[in-house]
């Protein structure tokens, strides 16, 4: 069994080289066909998808950030030199955008996270000074549903005291142990200070090696 020490090595390793954008999906017929795991990043609108992709990634300008709610209107995908796919969705909940586009949006994101066989891991994202919102709670049901392995990611560690994020930690842990298919293990981060992006590295390796 590795280490802990082990596999953030085996992550920072992983990382070394800049993944490329293949594509941006507005359809479900435009899906890559490249059978690779799939690693999704979900969550509200302005929740930090994109800044925590490009600090993971160590790629400040890989996935476009901004502090308008809705930016992201399309599936992104980022390939990891044939080893994965990292996969941007637009935000859900709150976006400035006409109600139609969200609805397509939607329903694109939830057609998507049902019906993809290789997608591996989705990483829920969740503002740390909000916590778990009813839209949220949907999402992990519909993954509950669809037995879909996902993970709480708290993002914005950096807003919040150390207090006020282990706080927080446990009560989501609390929320997500309710639900089936959510991972046990809760994770706080910070793109901007870079908060546990080694740790969320490693969890890459541990799917990958189904550790």
């Amino acid at each position: 069994m590795a280490t802990g020490k082990q596999l953030i090595e085996a992550g920072q390793t992983l990382f070394t080289e800049k993944p490329d954008f293949i594509r941006g999906v507005v359809d479900e017929n435009q899906l890559p066909t490249k059978r690779l795991p799939e690693f999704a990043f979900a969550g509200r609108s302005n929740v930090g998808k994109s800044s925590l992709i490009n600090a993971l990634t160590g790629c400040p300008k890989l996935a476009r950030a901004s502090n308008t709610p809705g930016r992201t209107q399309e599936i992104n995908f980022f390939e990891q030199k044939d080893h994965f796919f990292i996969v941007d969705l637009p935000g859900y909940g709150f976006a400035k955008a006409p109600e139609d586009k969200v609805q397509i949006w939607t329903r694109l994101i939830h057609d998507y996270l049902r019906g993809r066989p290789q997608l591996r891991r989705v990483f829920l994202l969740i503002d740390i000074r909000h916590g778990i919102k009813t839209v949220d709670e949907n999402i992990m049901k519909m993954l509950d549903k669809a037995a879909v392995s996902y993970q709480i990611i708290l993002t914005k560690a950096d807003k919040v005291s150390e207090t006020a994020a282990q706080k927080m930690q446990k009560t989501v842990a609390e929320i997500g142990a309710k639900h089936v298919a959510c991972y046990p293990s809760v994770l706080i981060t910070s793109a901007d200070k870079k908060i546990n992006i080694d740790i969320l590295r490693a969890e890459f390796i541990k799917v990958l090696k189904g550790i």
